[in-house]
């Protein structure tokens, strides 16, 4: 064993998924880091314990006998470093909120630090912007109290909590007749190309997008891929007839050429990203202003649809 480095309660999080998933991708899928990430760090602790914890084959992981006895034990460091990390935020009471957000974190954010202030003025808000990982991680290590995070399945460790829905947002040619309305359907689109990003950019995302294609039952053809938002509208205007969807974070680039419409189908959900258990007195202040917000949110498309 190398004592020259203590082990990290991340790579003790690593091997306990491996084990739950009962293999590296689906571990890596389960905790939304990449797969050379878990094999990294899972390295690395076998190094520093000096043991080897998994028997790695084409077909399958399976735990090695000593990868069996120190699963309990890893277990037990991670829930006792839960406990001090509740312990710890309970002592601090509801000073400070430690929240994750995306790097375009909607439109709704400023209305709900408002709606905090006005419920909790003594509570201190203190927002770290990070991709979605990261604030998963940041949440299960403690760094983080909480995260908002929008279309997640499921986050291992965590709990899940939905706070709102906001539609998702369609941009097509301004002379189409879909135009004419200002809710599109899914199944009226499938014919035109769609410009979608690369899956690995928004795994959510992804994954809401193609389950409402399934739902409407259309597979429609693919356009030229999307790059940046502003990019893509700009190239929407002037090229050969598409369309794309996108997460309603804000009054869309105004472009000529281009119109803005609602869909009926999917809406995103975004979800806060809360450590099992009870929450703390920040968490449940959070909670109930977000309660006050959506009591009186009237906020809707109509203000910039073209």
């Amino acid at each position: 064993m190398n004592l020259g480095r203590p082990v990290e309660l991340r790579q003790l999080a690593y091997f306990v998924a491996i084990a739950d998933e009962g293999g590296f991708a689906r571990a890596a899928e389960a905790l939304h880091v990449g797969q050379p990430a878990v094999s990294q760090q899972l390295r690395r602790l076998e190094r520093e314990l000096g043991v080897v914890l998994f028997e790695r084959t084409t077909r399958r992981v399976r735990l090695t006998a000593e990868g069996d006895r120190l699963l309990p034990e890893a277990r037990a460091v991670l829930a006792a470093a839960e406990r001090t990390r509740r312990l710890a935020a309970e002592l601090a009471g509801a000073s400070s909120l430690r929240l994750g957000t995306s790097p375009a974190p909607g439109r709704r954010l400023p209305g709900l630090l408002a709606a905090i202030a006005s419920r909790a003025p003594d509570l201190r808000v203190r927002l770290s912007t990070v991709k979605l990982a990261d604030r998963l991680a940041s949440v299960r290590s403690g760094v983080l109290d909480a995260a908002l995070v929008r279309d997640v399945a499921h986050a291992p460790g965590l709990e899940l909590l939905a706070l709102w829905t906001d539609p998702v947002v369609v941009a097509l040619p301004g002379g189409h007749p879909l135009t004419a309305t200002e809710t599109v359907r899914l199944g009226d689109l499938g014919d035109l190309p769609v410009r979608l990003a690369d899956p690995r950019a928004n795994p959510p995302f992804h994954r809401l997008v193609a389950a409402a294609f399934e739902a409407a039952g259309i597979d429609p053809p693919a356009g030229p891929p999307f790059t940046s938002l502003r990019e893509t509208i700009a190239d929407l205007a002037h090229a050969a007839p598409s369309w794309t969807l996108f997460y309603e974070v804000g009054p869309p680039p105004p472009m000529p050429g281009v119109a803005y419409r609602r869909l009926a189908a999917p809406v995103s959900t975004t979800y806060l990203a809360v450590p099992a258990g009870p929450p703390s007195p920040a968490i449940r202040q959070l909670l109930a202003a977000t309660h006050d917000l959506e009591r009186g949110s009237a906020v809707g498309l109509t203000t910039w649809v073209s």
